[in-house]
């Protein structure tokens, strides 16, 4: 009979927010295991050489709300932490018109007001009002979110808190945070803007990883969400890791292990243990048994409370809440490996268009007509793409004179109404690259390979529900106080030591490390470390 092995904590799922609470579990002297069913750890942010001398992210590719506390407290620059900024934006619009827009105010002032002086004016106040907008929620976004079904003290203080502070706010800011909680994001910018292509670019992130369309309200809070970025300190930033976002969570995998925690890869879990209401540990799916009176699931809700538990020993409504989550996902990726940099007319020889996103979505109607296909059931005839050729910030993911360029695709449903991605998988590269032809004529000419992950490609690789890559949709019913579900929002579950830390919980997806971090904060504050 093989020994059964005994830690203090076991954390399922090796993507970054495991990595990040396995690391504070870690430092906060737990012996701590990782276990994780691929066979290497980072989940959606992962680096892979696909061909030789190429080096894909084949999911995620930018870091954005990852927050600085985390990068100090893990130690992370000590173990190869390193961002690049990306702080370049091109906007290609129609008839050869475009947005280039870089990290000096000034300049984009200019860029801006080359299409309409009256929205380069607006833009400043616009970005403004963003600015102090995120300073005023990041507090809210950095802590334990209050329990609202809860009458415990502690809980019923911070609602009050909470209430009190959003009444204080300067009335400007509050009224804005309430207008992208009840408006959708291209209502909010026809009141700021004239342009089409300003427009476009502004609403993008209103609508990435997300089923909605810019007109739809939701899109509003999706755009809301994205604003509370920053990259290594930087409010509002984006950035890119040295080496992919592959490399930012090796760094976290070499904090864990400095820290003195485990990882092991190849090592699917198969169900929590657990007995009268209170964890053992973890069986894996090879048969063997893990011993810990404290579990940890990185992944989905959905995986969480109804795959890794008997749903049965789960309150019914906490089930049912699960049950109604909305996932929906609409990305897909398609990666390309190119001979050289693309062309945009009257631009040859400016690269330095490509040191950050280049984004495909020249106009509202646009973007809303690409939702429209989603809608019906098929991918878009001419999607929303949001692409980034990283190789011209960090020259060691391909050879030298080539390039990497992944695409973020919507609107790309994870059911198809009338085939399926087998059939179609092919069918949406082609689109793809036909649309970045239309922009840069004789990109087809530049490809020298290319990889396509659809929805169901998320789900099957690295378990997210339905491909969605925020473990679950950013909409108002499914944040803060409800996320993943009524006052189940603080990381504990009904089994007493076992616990959820993935993007399905406070404060969401993208790589920010904030359910891995906040998670370790609630688990630490019980067990009185």
């Amino acid at each position: 009979m093989s020994k059964v092995h005994s830690y203090d904590a076991i954390v399922v799922g090796g993507g970054h927010n495991g990595l990040v609470n396995a690391a504070y579990l870690a430092k906060a002297g737990l012996k701590t295991i990782v276990l994780e069913r691929r066979h290497l750890v980072g989940g959606a942010a992962i680096t892979e050489e696909l061909i030789p001398g190429f080096k894909f992210t084949t999911f995620s590719y930018a870091l954005s709300l990852l927050r600085p506390e985390i990068v100090q407290d893990l130690e992370l620059v000590s173990h190869g932490f390193m961002v690049l900024p990306l702080g370049n934006t091109f906007q290609p619009g129609y008839n050869g018109e475009y947005l280039a827009l870089g990290s000096d105010p000034d300049a984009n002032y200019h860029e801006i007001a080359r299409h309409s002086i009256e929205d380069a004016e607006a833009a400043q106040d616009l970005n403004h009002l963003i600015s102090r907008m995120a300073r005023a929620i990041k507090p809210w976004m950095d802590r334990i979110p209050p329990n609202r079904l809860s009458s415990d003290p502690v809980d019923v203080s911070a609602l009050q808190e909470l209430e009190t502070y959003m009444d204080q706010l300067d009335p400007e800011v509050r009224h804005f945070i309430e207008k992208c909680i009840t408006s959708s994001i291209a209502e909010i910018l026809d009141e700021y803007f004239e342009t089409d292509l300003i427009k476009a670019m502004y609403a993008s992130s209103g609508i990435i990883g997300s089923r909605c369309g810019p007109r739809d309200q939701e899109s509003g809070l999706v755009w809301l969400f994205h604003k509370l970025g920053e990259y290594d300190g930087v409010p509002g930033g984006w950035g890119f890791h040295k080496g992919g976002n592959g490399g930012f969570t090796q760094a976290l995998a070499r904090s864990v292990e400095g820290f003195g925690g485990e990882i092991r890869t190849n090592a699917g879990v198969d169900k929590i243990l657990y007995e009268e209401g209170r964890v053992l540990g973890v069986s894996l799916q090879d048969g063997s048994r893990l011993k810990a009176d404290l579990v940890v699931s990185a992944l989905d809700p959905r995986q969480t409370f109804t795959r890794l538990v008997d749903p049965t020993d789960l309150p019914e409504d906490l089930v049912a809440h699960i049950g109604n989550l909305k996932f929906q996902g609409t990305a897909a990726k398609v990666n390309f490996a190119l001979s050289s940099l693309p062309v945009f007319p009257g631009l040859e020889g400016h690269e330095d268009i490509y040191r950050g996103f280049t984004n495909i979505g020249p106009s509202i109607d646009y973007l809303q007509e690409a939702f429209s296909d989603c809608k019906a059931g098929t991918f878009s005839r001419r999607p929303f793409l949001d692409c980034c050729i990283q190789s011209t910030v960090d020259q060691g993911m391909s050879p030298p004179g080539k390039h990497i360029m992944s695409c973020f695709v919507m609107y790309t449903p994870y059911q198809l109404k009338e085939s399926d991605w087998d059939a179609e998988r092919e069918n949406l590269a082609e689109t793809v690259e036909s649309t970045l032809a239309h922009f840069f004529p004789g990109f087809s000419d530049l490809v020298l390979h290319r990889e396509v992950v659809t929805p169901e490609d998320i789900e099957d690789l690295i378990g997210l529900s339905e491909g969605n890559i925020f473990a679950g949709e950013l909409f108002k019913s499914q944040l803060f106080l409800d996320r993943p579900a009524p006052g189940w929002n603080q990381y504990r579950t009904p089994i007493e030591g076992y616990y959820q830390c993935g993007s399905g919980t406070h404060p969401g997806g993208c790589v920010s490390g904030g359910p891995g971090w906040l998670a370790a904060q609630q688990i630490m504050g019980d067990k009185g470390l």
